[in-house]
């Protein structure tokens, strides 16, 4: 039986008197791509900016392999074994692409530094299909390539939990296919990542098991075959995208 890597409970924010997030519970196993997943501003983002540290939750638990994370900074949480990708790519626009992923083994779970840490750099941009643009800048990517250097950046700190927050978003079909065979792929390795995404295909070949979220509560938990014939989830999700 798989372990548990992460345990969510209770959780809540609160911004002033607006309750983006309500008493979220859900685990999340080793190996496991959990996805979550809710129409547009149901608190998937806040959900995961809560777990990664980039807000602290108002009330309740966040526990990665027994040890507390609700409160701490982000680069606290980072070290402690988090790992994500923004919906906007956030990058060092100064440093090389190999740069910004040598700032991900310093500063991640796992440190590294000097020569083993560029080593490590090159080989994860290699890994994501970049082991031609090393040296370039940034600003002579296309928003694939950004967005690729940004997952390698979270993989170079070797998190137990990588956090993809609509990682897929803005890509045409062509990019799309070559985003979800990456991340599937990084599933393959028997990575534990938590997924937030709009697209159904994405989430249906990728997710081992989906929280559903609406209003900031989770309405639904499951498979994905299970949430996405959910009669609630179709109400408050599926039938407002369709409507969009």
């Amino acid at each position: 039986m798989s372990r548990t890597v992460l345990e969510v409970q209770g959780v809540t924010k609160r911004f002033g008197g607006l309750v983006a997030v309500r008493d979220m519970r859900f685990d999340v196993t080793e190996h496991e791509v959990m996805g979550i997943i809710g129409p547009n501003g149901s608190g998937k983002s806040t959900m995961i900016n809560m777990i990664s540290g980039l807000f602290p939750p108002s009330e309740g638990s966040i526990r990665l392999k027994g040890a507390e994370l609700a409160g701490l900074p982000a680069h606290k949480t980072a070290r402690k074994g988090v790992g994500r990708t923004f919906q906007l790519v956030r990058l060092l626009p100064e440093l090389s692409v190999v740069e910004n992923v040598v700032a991900g083994a310093v500063f991640g779970h796992r440190r590294r530094w000097g020569k083993p840490a560029e080593a490590h750099a090159r080989q994860l941009l290699e890994r994501v299909g970049l082991g031609a643009s090393i040296g370039l800048p940034i600003s002579s990517l296309t928003y694939i390539d950004t967005k690729r250097v940004e997952l390698a950046r979270a993989l170079a700190g070797d998190p137990e939990v990588l956090l993809l927050d609509e990682w897929l978003a803005g890509l045409n079909p062509t990019e799309l296919a070559t985003g979800i065979d990456l991340v599937r792929s990084l599933r393959d390795e028997g990575r534990t990542i938590i997924l937030v995404e709009h697209v159904m295909d994405a989430i249906r070949s990728l997710c081992d098991r989906c929280v559903v979220m609406s209003s900031g509560a989770k309405i639904a938990e499951g498979t994905p075959a299970e949430v996405l014939s959910d009669a609630e989830v179709i109400r408050a999700y599926l039938g407002e995208d369709e409507d969009a």
